[in-house]
């Protein structure tokens, strides 16, 4: 694959006032002079920038600047050129033809990312963190990505592994002498590194929740029955009329999601269906989706008009979709077309607490703007509560299955040493533990799991 000149267009479709085209591979610069009509790039020095014309044959495509990286110094280590051309779809068509026509070929999906990997300069991890980077969409999820980029859990994981992989060598060098029954490794010593490394992983792993908030965003459902606000609150909230307001029972019949950013977070919030038996078949669909988004969700906002008196059915839907790991709030709402609304507040507050004891509790108007910067102090402080002690932050769901994988690896060594098994089955379960932890910058991998890792990212990256 390595032998291939690639070539792909490295900015996104459509017209700007530039576009770039990257080539990468042994023949790069010389494919591109076959086409440059400027000075001779194979013998320009790396890192220097070149003004020019494209041409197919005597015809005059677009004036461009070529750019020239020779290796290794380059993205893919490979001969690499980046030709900025004027931001027309069909004039980076056009010189991708004939690209083409002189010996190189598109790239796939990912391509050269692969092979910036392949070839060394980065790790497996590193260049996921670089299509996190790419797709991140708030100041978290960038402030995560770029520390991943610069080799933070590649970092955590080689101190592991090379602490571990002392004791593999010791414990493969008792296997060459087995006959003479002598042990070069310190079972203690062994057991003490193993506790480390336990200690070490369960923290990245419980990193995991928060890492997955700040690169998906906190679901939010916004739940609670016909007419207690919720579009109206979905609206205050982004500050713009998404969803249709009415006094009319039923408005919202489908789910309507649309991100806020709070502080740097991105929170998902999910308009839903009135709960309410309703006979109307359309309604009664959004009601059963409107559960089914709960239940994905990280965080309940369920709405009470504070003017209600009985609060039967709100007790028995929010029992029902109580869970252990969501966070509930509970907004009792319209507090400006009320009088004594805190008397009123205070009463449904008493009744809740004996019934749904774990859960935050504000009065807000969403029609009036009253109280909205609590509800998203509370959507702020939530994700502060998820992070962990550990500095990296593990956002990516490989990474987290394989941390899984390694940290059940180093219980069943533990349990080997407590159980004296044999040094074949230890040596095999350091082995494993080993594997797994090379699994995260792809020490260990195959080309099944390098194919599904790069065919995600965009093609010309």
């Amino acid at each position: 694959m390595n032998q291939d000149t690639i070539c792909a267009l490295a900015t996104a479709n459509g017209i700007g006032a530039i576009g770039i085209i990257r080539v990468s591979g042994e023949q790069a610069i010389e494919i591109c002079e076959k086409c440059f009509d400027g000075k001779a790039l194979t013998q320009q020095k790396s890192h220097t920038v070149h003004y020019g014309f494209i041409k197919d044959g005597d015809e005059v495509i677009d004036e461009v600047m070529v750019s020239i990286f020779l290796a290794p110094k380059s993205f893919t280590t490979e001969n690499s050129v980046e030709i900025s051309f004027h931001g027309s779809p069909h004039i980076g068509k056009r010189i991708l033809e004939v690209l083409i026509k002189n010996g190189a070929r598109m790239a796939k999906a990912g391509e050269f990312t692969m092979r910036a990997f392949m070839n060394g300069r980065i790790d497996l991890s590193q260049a996921e963190s670089i299509a996190d980077l790419i797709a991140s969409e708030n100041e978290a999820s960038r402030k995560v990505a770029l520390q991943q980029l610069k080799g933070g859990i590649s970092q955590e994981i080689s101190v592991l592994r090379n602490d571990l992989l002392n004791f593999v060598s010791l414990i493969e060098l008792e296997l060459d002498f087995a006959e003479e029954d002598v042990e070069f490794a310190d079972r203690t010593a062994l057991v003490q590194l193993l506790q480390k490394i336990e200690s070490k992983l369960k923290s990245l792993i419980d990193s995991f929740q928060y890492g997955n908030a700040i690169k998906s965003g906190v679901a939010v459902a916004i739940i609670g029955k016909p007419n207690a606000g919720k579009s109206t609150l979905l609206n205050a909230l982004l500050k713009e009329e998404r969803a249709i307001v009415s006094d009319i029972a039923g408005t919202t019949r489908d789910t309507i999601e649309e991100v806020l950013h709070i502080k740097g977070n991105a929170f998902r919030l999910i308009d839903t269906a009135g709960l309410r038996e309703t006979e109307d078949a359309i309604e009664a669909i959004g009601v059963v989706k409107a559960k089914e988004k709960v239940a994905k969700a990280d965080v309940l906002v369920y709405l009470i008009d504070v003017a209600t008196t009985d609060l039967k059915d709100d007790l028995a839907m929010l029992q029902e979709l109580a869970r252990e790991d969501l966070k509930i709030i509970i907004c009792l709402t319209k507090i400006d077309e009320v009088d004594e609304a805190d008397q009123k507040a205070k009463a449904i507050a008493k009744t809740l607490q004996s019934d749904i004891p774990s859960h935050e509790l504000l009065q807000i108007s969403a029609k009036e703007n009253i109280h909205l910067q609590d509800l998203k102090d509370e959507l702020s402080t939530y994700v502060e509560h998820l992070k962990s002690e550990s500095n990296v932050v593990i956002t990516n769901q490989r990474h987290y299955e394989s941390l899984q994988k390694s940290i059940d690896a180093v219980y069943k060594v533990k349990e080997a040493i407590t159980h004296q098994i044999s040094t074949e089955l230890l040596a095999y379960e350091l082995r494993n533990a080993l594997e797994h932890l090379g699994e995260i910058s792809g020490e260990f991998t195959n080309d099944e799991v390098l194919g599904n890792i790069f065919s995600k990212f965009c093609i010309g990256k």
